[in-house]
């Protein structure tokens, strides 16, 4: 893309990204209907808008929900397990073992009914398929628990359910068994932009302020570890948080458990970003307009195995304490810095910033050679999650030849 000078911007969300997009030199903010070279817009933004000018960017794909509602990610890795199966082999299928148990209701509620049934006793979790940050979502042990809301969704007229669409729940099988930090559950959110993929090398752990028990499966303080129902627990401590870095999770980890078992952990946590994104390569629309900031969760269990609980179009840029609105503000600097409005960039690029690029029509090794002469076995993969982030360094590094930069 050609490199421009002066970059009109207009940003629709408050908070880091909005101050990012306003320090940048040469971009100026314009409002209402004006013309504009870059938007950070919300997810409704595009169904309203269909025609784009050739140079534009927006921060969304059309149909970015085929990854990021619960109902339809669980549709298109089911069918990319089954593809890989058929056209490879179980082996490669496996692959895609990531995902708990889970099913789309209210249609696949029969064959729930008889996984439910096959595995007495079992904790599962039932979850609207669009909503985020915790709302709607309870656990239960017993079919009784959502014969409630089975019978609701059974009583609508047809016009009803057409209105409710959006309605509809995943249930899925409970991780009874997580990995715990001081007795607390937490899960892991990793941030995956695409233009190609490009894997950010910060992250946190966002942890439960109560300790962890099945024998309160009520409890949303136990078992949700989203930051917007955390902050809502009466012992919840603003100054402390709910937040651990992944570099000091990363750590922690090795020191108990030895290097080699934590870098696999990692390389498998690599395999579900990358997997996850190829189960829907041939359906998101293409545009070369959109590029999209995925803010993934991850679970691990007590064996260290990481499981995909769901993908974010609109992960929560807003930060809980300084250090969160840091590596939030560095993290969207060096989104834009992909996006290149500036031209800046020679396109050969492995890493701008934080971001690493982990896969471009093919997996990224770190070393400039070429995988079919020397074969991949012996190559390391071009990822960095958790490890030192020098960003600033790197990028004057990168961009010390472009004329007219100022250093970071």
């Amino acid at each position: 893309m050609e490199g421009r000078c002066i970059v009109r911007y207009k940003c629709s969300q408050p908070g880091p990204i909005q101050d990012v997009l306003r320090q940048r030199p040469g971009w100026i903010e314009v409002k209402d209907d004006s013309e504009w070279d870059f938007h950070w817009c919300g997810v409704g933004w595009l169904k309203e808008n269909l025609y784009m000018e050739e140079h534009v960017r927006v921060n969304h794909f059309r149909n970015h929900y085929e990854l990021t509602r619960k109902d339809f990610m669980l549709k298109n890795l089911k069918r990319f397990k089954k593809n890989l199966e058929r056209e490879a082999s179980c082996t490669e299928g496996s692959k895609c073992d990531f995902f708990p148990c889970t099913f789309a209701l209210p249609n696949e509620y029969h064959l729930f009914v008889e996984e439910f049934k096959r595995n007495p006793g079992s904790t599962w979790i039932m979850k609207p398929a669009a909503k985020s940050q915790g709302a709607g979502i309870f656990l239960f042990k017993k079919l009784k628990d959502i014969m409630e809301w089975r019978k609701h969704d059974g009583t609508r007229s047809e016009e009803q359910k057409d209105a409710a669409q959006v309605e509809s729940y995943v249930a899925q099988r409970y991780i009874e068994n997580p990995y715990l930090l001081g007795g607390r559950k937490f899960d892991l959110r990793v941030y995956v932009m695409v233009t190609s993929a490009w894997l950010y090398r910060e992250g946190f752990a966002r942890l439960s302020s109560t300790r962890f028990s099945l024998s309160s499966i009520d409890d949303k303080y136990v078992h949700l570890t989203n930051v917007a129902v955390q902050k809502t627990a009466p012992d919840y401590d603003p100054e402390k948080g709910c937040k651990w870095k992944i570099q000091k999770l990363r750590r922690f980890l090795t020191a108990k458990h030895g290097r080699q078992v934590v870098e696999t952990l990692f390389k498998e946590m690599d395999n579900i970003f990358i997997s996850s994104l190829q189960s829907v390569q041939k359906i998101i629309i293409n545009d070369k307009h959109c590029f999209e900031l995925y803010g993934y969760d991850i679970m691990l269990d007590e064996n260290l195995k990481p499981w995909l609980i769901e993908v974010n179009a609109s992960p929560s840029l807003a930060p809980s304490s300084q250090e969160d609105y840091d590596m939030k503000y560095s993290l969207l600097e060096d989104t834009v810095n992909i996006v290149d409005m500036e031209g800046r960039l020679t396109g050969k690029e492995k890493r701008v910033g934080g971001y690493d690029l982990v896969w471009n029509d093919g997996p990224v090794y770190s070393e400039d050679v070429d995988p079919e002469i020397f074969g991949c076995s012996s190559l390391k993969a071009n990822t960095y999650l958790g490890c030192a982030n020098d960003r600033e360094h790197q990028l004057n590094t990168l961009l010390k030849n472009v004329p007219g930069q100022k250093r970071i």
